[in-house]
């Protein structure tokens, strides 16, 4: 039991060293663009793969429900990692680099934004959406550790963890996306938070 204890608490040091170094004014910038597409109608895209996907898709939960329950603001949110069935088409008759970039050519408009959680940054669907975002203009957020990659240098606004760890890397990204979440709820709240 011990081990473990020195273990848990080393982590939690890391963890905690990790968030801290991160950029604040760009996860400042990151809820004030989240904030702008909601208020313009826009559509609240989010993407990851593996235990990013678990990420984007938790962005789905709280912010369409617990958003919506406290504030008065009605944020229009989809996760490009959700749809199986669509992820497994596309990797089949196409390839698994266009599975965000495929739907986002149906989906995505102006006035809507692209978050893309990725630990590397690296990845070629990562890539491929980037593009198409920079392409199409669409602004985009990218939470991304170790170097950051591709996805840190080409997003509009980068929050990196520098962290070669994965579960670190992750557990950064899913506290931020709360931290981002909470900090919303507490300035719209409709009640007393």
């Amino acid at each position: 039991m011990k081990s473990i204890n020195k273990f848990a608490d080393a982590y939690i040091k890391s963890l905690t060293k990790a968030i801290s170094k991160s950029n604040f004014k760009n996860l400042d910038l990151s809820v004030k663009e989240i904030l702008k597409t909601i208020h313009k109608n826009g559509t609240i895209y989010v993407c990851g793969n593996g235990g990013s996907a678990a990420i984007a898709n938790h962005y789905v939960v709280d912010f369409l429900k617990y958003c919506k329950e406290k504030t008065n603001l009605k944020p229009r949110i989809l996760s490009l990692s959700n749809n199986i069935e669509t992820i497994t088409a596309i990797s089949n008759d196409r390839n698994y680099g266009q599975i965000f970039s495929y739907q986002a050519e149906s989906y995505c408009k102006e006035n809507d934004i692209i978050i893309i959680v990725s630990s590397s940054g690296n990845s070629i669907n990562v890539k491929n959406i980037l593009k198409f975002a920079k392409k199409k203009k669409i602004k985009t957020i990218g939470f991304s550790g170790f170097k950051g990659g591709y996805l840190k240098k080409h997003c509009d606004i980068s929050i990196h963890i520098n962290s070669q760890n994965y579960g670190i890397s992750e557990d950064s990204h899913h506290i931020l996306m709360h931290v981002q979440l909470q900090y919303l709820i507490k300035e719209h709240n409709k009640l007393k938070y």
